[in-house]
């Protein structure tokens, strides 16, 4: 293949128009034609820099020698194997809090909409006609006044709280990490005393080890009777066999699910046969608005490292000297 005289810009799925704009000049910016791992370590084979929004694979930074960066299109980290991309030299970098008020507006639409019971409103009404469809509001409930626990005090868990306790007049509980710095009007409490208290519980954590499994069959069964689940954050948080038998026995009284262990989720998969489940495509933190606020966020980073700066949000600080190595000022 012949050298590149300008720089590869390779993305795993298109740019909003405003970031796609800011790069033209700087680089030629390609496209993936798919997504699946072979697909992604053939094509990045020349990259100078990645844009992310599908999962890499781990040989694609040992098959591009020219590559850079590795700079995720949002905030989660997940789909970047970090220690790959340390080991071969490349940055990681993300943007993170772009998208957090999306999600948490996502996270407060879900909730109204399974207290209010849309999805059989809807259905009946649409089905079997005015009456029908209203006749679910009697047992709809408010979202005022009821408590909601968030599990992750990151970008999106302090926008959910904001939101939830300042808009709706929720009582806010949270778990994170740490205790420190949470504003006056949110509570600290344990995992478990979370998830025994809370009306509805919020997964806004990001994907570790340790929150693997985190919701599991014990935490479930703690859960408040009639109890709403909703998971912005990863699949692999939740245990799905313990979550499907507790909707199935009525002790949890919805979810609304944008993440899941498979993605995509199978048609026949057993969340679609729930109506008092909302299942949504992993599209929480998706608006026109929060896909140019992620481009730009991501093309600005690309334009550093381009210019031989490091990003600002780098994620693997231990890379550099590696980095500086094989790219000398």
């Amino acid at each position: 293949m012949p050298q590149r005289d300008t720089p590869m810009i390779f993305s795993t799925h298109p740019l909003h128009p405003r970031p796609t704009a800011m790069l033209a000049g700087h680089g030629d910016l390609v496209i993936a034609s798919a997504v699946d791992p072979v697909t992604l370590a053939d094509e990045a084979r020349d990259a100078d820099i990645v844009i992310v929004r599908a999962n890499l694979p781990p040989v694609l930074f040992e098959r591009a020698p020219k590559l850079r960066a590795a700079i995720r299109h949002g905030a989660g980290l997940d789909m970047i194997p970090i220690d790959a991309a340390t080991k071969a030299g490349v940055l990681v970098a993300n943007v993170p809090g772009a998208n957090a008020r999306t999600v948490a507006e996502h996270v407060l639409w879900t909730s109204m909409a399974l207290l209010r019971k849309f999805r059989r409103v809807d259905r009946d009404l649409r089905q079997k006609g005015w009456l029908a469809g209203r006749d679910h509001a009697n047992d709809g409930n408010d979202l005022s006044g009821r408590t909601m626990g968030i599990i992750g005090f990151g970008a999106v868990g302090r926008n959910v709280a904001a939101m939830a306790a300042n808009g709706f007049g929720l009582d806010v509980i949270v778990n994170s990490r740490s205790a420190k710095d949470l504003p006056a009007y949110v509570r600290f409490a344990s995992l478990d005393g979370l998830v025994t208290e809370s009306d509805i519980v919020v997964l806004c954590c990001p994907l570790t080890p340790e929150t693997t499994g985190l919701i599991n069959r014990e935490r479930i069964a703690r859960m408040k009777p009639g109890g709403l689940l909703i998971n912005v954050s990863r699949g692999p948080v939740v245990d799905d066999e313990a979550l499907i038998d507790a909707l199935s026995s009525g002790h949890v009284g919805g979810a609304a699910l944008d993440v899941f262990v498979t993605q995509p989720l199978p048609a026949d998969h057993p969340y679609f046969g729930f109506d008092n489940v909302i299942v949504t495509p992993h599209m929480a933190g998706i608006t026109e608005e929060s896909m140019m606020r992620m481009g730009i966020g991501a093309a600005e980073e690309t334009l550093r490292v381009l210019a031989g700066d490091l990003p600002i949000n780098l994620r693997n600080p231990e890379v550099i000297n590696h980095y500086r190595r094989r790219f000398p000022s």
